[in-house]
């Protein structure tokens, strides 16, 4: 007869999840290894621009000590969000691996359309801006029908439209060449002196670091109930106050001057919609993946000739934009409206903040970071009284090297296989 033994049976062994998880980077250190580790394949992130703009910072405080005064701070500002509504569109096409040529001309166009509209025919402001937004939705998706069903580059499609826009806008503003807007229009005060309260910029500094714990907290709230690695809570509440103090300390020594522009705070406003409208929706995530592989989108069953539909229109209709605030910081429309480097400005700023000129990397971040850098040279340079053939080519030297810091990265991710 065969007996058996009943052997003790070992206690379950369970992880306590207010300890150390088991994966390393649940740890400090092992963040840190891990975001090196990112650096080391090619995913700069956001490095390159802040280490720009510090050195940009340092270099023209040494030449002019009022290059970081805090009304001077305040005029780059309102300069910002002119160009930067155009950038935001530009990062859309570049999101494609697409591009678009005719953003300057667009914005010249909008501000004719104003200034013809709204002062020579005594329209509404709003309808005035309503027609310019709709011509500029019609151009984005003149642009998407040639290249989606005629096969047309868009660089050759909107090489031309800049050519066509140019026209029109020189056509409607007629002999005169410039209209002046009244000075003391709500638009024209809201592109040059209106600012934001003291104690409302305050609040407004405050959402990114709490919005930035709460969503830190659902994901690790999330992955904790999945029993997987997670950021641990002390690394997650130093990024909060840190981006707090940051943005708190930068709104105070804007009110030292004259505070912060409602105008730059509409732009950060539409960068935030944009940001989470590529991150979080079905239509960003398509985005991506017609940027990174059309052929395979299409196959997956995303509508790519509909993708493309939208970042053409997105992107003539934020340049469109663009040229109306242009319009109102300068009181005035003009031949000159949207020539110059307002091309080279938006496309660089695109660039310089981390969108890649090869499709399927980016983000609406990147017009706002890329957009300071241009802004912050262009004022720097201008303060030191240099000429125009200067500025453009030390702006043209950072758009390279933004541009070979990009191939290089992306070689870099290609041979780790994380392209």
């Amino acid at each position: 007869m065969t007996t058996t033994t009943n052997k003790p049976l070992m206690p379950e062994t369970r992880l306590d999840r207010s300890d150390e998880r088991v994966s390393h980077q649940d740890s400090i250190s092992g963040l840190l290894r891990a975001y090196i580790n990112r650096i080391k394949t090619g995913d700069l992130g956001m490095i390159p621009v802040v280490l720009g703009l510090i050195i940009i910072s340092i270099v023209f405080t040494v030449l002019n000590p009022i290059y970081l005064a805090p009304n001077n701070l305040v005029n780059m500002l309102f300069d910002c969000a002119t160009v930067g509504f155009i950038s935001l569109g530009i990062v859309c096409v570049l999101l494609l691996g697409e591009i678009d040529l005719s953003v300057g001309s667009m914005s010249g166009l909008a501000s004719a359309i104003i200034g013809v509209l709204w002062v020579n025919q005594g329209w509404p402001v709003i309808g005035a801006i309503a027609v310019a937004l709709a011509v500029g939705a019609a151009v984005g998706l003149l642009y998407a029908q040639l290249y989606s069903r005629l096969g047309m580059p868009s660089f050759v499609a909107t090489l031309a439209g800049l050519l066509a826009l140019l026209g029109m806008q020189l056509y409607i503003l007629g002999p005169s060449g410039s209209i002046n807007l009244p000075y003391v229009s709500p638009l024209v005060r809201f592109g040059q002196v209106l600012v934001m309260p003291g104690w409302l910029a305050h609040l407004f500094a405050l959402l990114p670091g709490v919005l930035m714990l709460v969503q830190g907290l659902r994901t690790r709230a999330r992955r904790t109930q999945a029993n997987l690695s997670c950021e641990p809570l002390s690394s997650l509440w130093a990024r909060s106050i840190f981006l707090t103090a940051v943005f708190e300390f930068m709104v105070f020594y804007l009110n030292i001057g004259r505070g912060v522009p409602w105008v730059f705070g509409l732009f950060i406003l539409v960068v935030v919609v944009l940001n989470y409208a590529l991150k979080r929706t079905k239509w960003g995530r398509s985005m991506f993946a017609v940027g990174g592989n059309r052929e395979a989108a299409r196959r997956s069953g995303i509508n790519v000739r509909r993708i493309y539909i939208s970042a053409f229109m997105i992107c003539s209709v934020l340049a469109t934009t663009g040229g109306i605030l242009a319009a109102s910081r300068l009181a005035s429309a003009s031949q000159q409206a949207g020539t110059g480097d307002v091309n080279l400005n938006a496309i660089a700023a695109a660039v310089i903040g981390g969108t890649s000129l090869f499709g399927g990397r980016g983000s609406a971040y990147s017009a706002l970071l890329g957009i300071i850098v241009i802004q912050c040279i262009s004022n720097g340079l201008t303060l030191l009284n240099l000429p125009s053939s200067l500025r453009y080519m030390i702006t043209g030297g950072v758009l390279a090297i933004a541009v070979i810091v990009d191939s290089m990265a992306r070689r870099s991710r290609v041979s780790h296989g994380r392209a």
